[in-house]
């Protein structure tokens, strides 16, 4: 059975049909992954089922750790891996077509953001950047290549040169983006607080263990203190995950047309609704070779606009890297 779906209509600005789209990826995933067939079949759901977003079952990210989640036998393009802490075993996502994932993750952001050639882009990602499998180093990577800026860059521990490069920027007057994971984001700031006029700051999660873990309002302020800033930007994304959504504000996270958020009881997995509070359930279009239906272990908010909040993790849930938001 091929995939009936032309992969260039998922990222269009507005679907009509999303939960078509959805229903014939779901017809190509239950032929081609054997671990999400086995997966549907445990929960007694199969091709002969009404399908509908809320009913499909979604499979627990955690088989990303100990099964190959993949459609078809080709040796996929690249393999993503998850940050891990000692003793942890990482996702792995296996990406057989690189183009789908640059596709979802630079039309995300030019709905967000405009063109990268619009902006410096600073990616301050120590850990992240030592790991050659990290899809968020990955984006990063291309966003930079992209944004065609000679200043932009990562930036790994030299906090020395990161200010004085945003002090020029800052100085020239040029939109700048510095995006980071959440325990590098305080120390630099710690380090070189000043006024930021030119700069956004995105953080991407992640203290892994490095320091007391802060609420979300307490970290943004915190942040915006040291760096004159009205807000702090936020980036939600996952291994697991082609596609990003963006929160400009209020740890409210904007979703692409092709990512869709729901939300499941947390005491009743068959209990899935459109908004709501509970544990958040992902149908991401762009998934299309691995599992396009994904249960995380975040809690959160999805409301009926289609926008969402985390406001952490399940109780003894996997610690997260890129996407660890806090409480």
């Amino acid at each position: 059975m091929t995939l009936l779906v032309d992969i260039n209509s998922i990222f269009q600005d507005t679907h009509q049909d999303f939960a078509g789209l959805a229903q014939q990826i779901f017809v190509y995933q239950y032929a081609h992954n054997p671990v999400y067939q086995q997966w549907c079949q445990l929960n007694h759901f199969g091709l002969d089922q009404p399908f509908s977003p809320l009913t499909c079952p979604a499979l627990p990210l955690g088989f990303f750790k100990t099964h190959r989640v993949y459609c078809g036998e080709s040796e996929p393009e690249m393999v993503f891996e998850s940050s891990r802490t000692t003793g942890m075993v990482p996702s792995q996502h296996f990406v057989k077509d690189l183009s789908v994932y640059e596709k979802s993750f630079l039309e995300g952001f030019k709905a967000v953001y405009g063109q990268p050639s619009n902006w410096c882009i600073l990616a301050l990602l120590p850990a992240y950047l030592e790991r050659s499998q990290s899809s968020l180093v990955y984006m990063a990577q291309t966003l930079i290549h992209q944004s065609k800026h000679p200043q932009s860059g990562f930036y790994l521990n030299n906090f020395a040169d990161l200010d004085h490069t945003i002090g020029l920027l800052e100085a020239a007057a040029q939109p700048t983006l510095l995006l980071g994971v959440t325990f590098a984001l305080l120390d630099f700031s710690a380090a070189y607080p000043r006024p930021l006029k030119h700069t956004r700051v995105m953080e991407t999660g992640g203290m892994k263990g490095r320091g007391r873990e802060l609420i979300r309002q307490e970290l943004h302020d915190l942040l915006c203190a040291r760096w004159g800033l009205a807000s702090i930007e936020g980036e939600y994304g996952m291994t697991e995950m082609m596609s990003q959504a963006y929160a400009l504000s209020g740890g409210l996270y904007q979703p692409p047309p092709w990512l869709k958020a729901y939300v499941v009881a947390e005491d009743d997995p068959l209990q899935v609704q459109e908004s709501g509070t509970g544990l958040l359930r992902f149908i991401d279009l762009a998934n299309v070779h691995s599992c396009s239906f994904l249960q995380t272990q975040d809690l959160g908010r999805v409301y009926p606009d289609g926008r969402f909040e985390v406001f952490g993790r399940m109780d003894h849930a996997d610690v997260r890297g890129c996407s660890l938001l806090f409480v």
